[in-house]
């Protein structure tokens, strides 16, 4: 008989880790400490035991406390099960929902990590894990209602993704990269740039790029003091690691680079024939004057960015979390200058390489859209990601199990509704001030 359990810290987060398929850094025991600390959130570590008190299955689940004593709870990627064993899930559903009934919350939320669609670098449809209508059957029948397939950032967690497959040789990994993506890993290499593992000192540099990046695009996730807790509490714990990646360009080098590509250029010039030039020595002379011209001028361009900035500039900071056998790229900060160097593209190769070479054998981009239109605001992250070759995935999405279907209603549909009149009526409010102190002025 198969029976949930509060697990010891450490004794479930070794299960979780090892999970042959399921493992995944939101299931983490630092993922649970973190979202206690910054969230406010309470997590319960559970395990289902068998007759030999083995563990066959778990679940990080986190607590949101709302008022009148009630709550809601949400796995964050769980289970951690094996999903084709129905009776088991069908045992852990009615297992967790009892344990959330005795806590008196709405409803339970899960979006677990099944993939329904899979398409390679190449846009040719591979053979999904689970079939999509069947899944969703199998979840209906044990009283959870899917939330539908969303297409943007609308959920959780995001429901599509790239991961890459790092068991492949280098290699071939590499010839997965698009050709625009390759030339600007050898240009941004050819400038001198530099990645570089940085440490806790760090994180400021890391939170001013994110800074920039959300003013850029127009979106707000966390303060300094969120970012120092996660890296604190995933390089405290034994299963986890949270690694810094610092793209950076010394201006003194890239210069010295381009002086010397710039002298290479005009010893070619040296030894044409000027007086007496063939057809194709001439058309070699144009090139070689258009190419001094450019260098010369990106010389002048990094020795005004030299004056502005000191010799050295991180233009790239990003995050990357390992749990197991995967890596995710969990937040990405880049520079408002220089984008022309392309060190955001060097640096996602060098940490790339890093997983590989680390044993890791999934590298997950964390997160793009389903919506493809050209028109969408996102279009331009998801090429972005695109063009390093990965796997182009599409998960199951958000399934929530309703315990108390009058409180659910007033949670999801009424309070939304209100949120936003009060959202409006503030802007408004805001509007009307803001004219009325233009009309003082005047």
């Amino acid at each position: 008989m198969l029976k949930l359990k509060n697990l010891e810290k450490k004794q479930y987060d070794e299960f979780v880790k090892n999970h042959p398929t399921k493992s995944h850094f939101l299931q983490s025991l630092s993922w649970g400490e973190l979202a206690k600390v910054k969230k406010h959130l309470t997590p319960y570590y559970l395990g289902l035991i068998n007759e030999e008190e083995k563990i066959v299955a778990a679940t990080l689940l986190l607590q949101k406390h709302l008022p009148l004593n009630y709550c809601y709870f949400y796995a964050p990627r769980g289970f951690v099960i094996d999903y084709k064993k129905k009776e088991m899930v069908k045992i852990m559903t009615k297992k967790i929902v009892d344990f959330a009934k005795s806590k008196k919350a709405i409803f339970v939320k899960i979006d677990p990590d099944l993939i329904i669609k899979k398409e390679n670098y190449l846009e040719e449809e591979q053979p999904p894990q689970y079939d999509k209508d069947k899944l969703l059957n199998f979840f209906q029948s044990l009283g959870f209602k899917h939330l539908g397939f969303t297409k943007n950032f609308e959920t959780m967690q995001p429901r599509y993704t790239f991961r890459i497959d790092l068991t492949k040789p280098l290699e071939e990994i590499e010839n997965h990269f698009s050709k625009t993506t390759k030339q600007r890993i050898t240009k941004s290499k050819k400038l001198e740039t530099e990645v570089t593992i940085g440490t806790k000192k760090d994180l400021k540099e890391f939170y001013h790029l994110m800074m920039l990046t959300e003013n850029r695009k127009d979106f707000v996730s966390y303060n300094e003091d969120y970012y120092e807790t996660l890296y604190e509490i995933f390089n405290g714990e034994e299963n986890t690691k949270a690694t810094l990646f610092l793209g950076k360009i010394k201006f003194s080098k890239t210069i010295k680079s381009l002086e010397k590509n710039l002298k290479n250029i005009n010893n070619q010039i040296s030894i044409l024939p000027i007086d007496n030039l063939s057809k194709s020595a001439k058309n070699k002379l144009n090139e070689l004057t258009k190419q001094k011209q450019t260098i010369a001028q990106e010389i002048e361009k990094y020795k005004k960015y030299k004056q502005e900035y000191g010799n050295d500039l991180t233009l790239s900071a990003h995050m990357i979390i390992e749990y197991g056998n995967k890596a995710w790229v969990l937040y990405a900060g880049n520079h408002n200058v220089l984008s022309e160097t392309y060190v955001n593209y060097h640096t996602y190769y060098e940490h790339i390489k890093y997983c590989k070479e680390k044993g890791i054998e999934i590298y997950d981009q964390f997160g793009t859209i389903g919506d493809l239109r050209k028109e969408n605001k996102r279009i331009g992250l998801h090429e972005f990601k695109k063009k390093f070759g990965g796997d182009y995935i599409e998960f199951l999405g958000e399934l929530d199990y309703v315990i108390n279907k009058p409180m659910y209603f007033i949670f999801t549909k009424l309070i939304p509704i209100y949120r936003n009149l009060i959202k409006k009526k503030s802007k408004k409010e805001i509007k009307n001030e803001i004219n009325h102190i233009k009309q003082k002025r005047i």
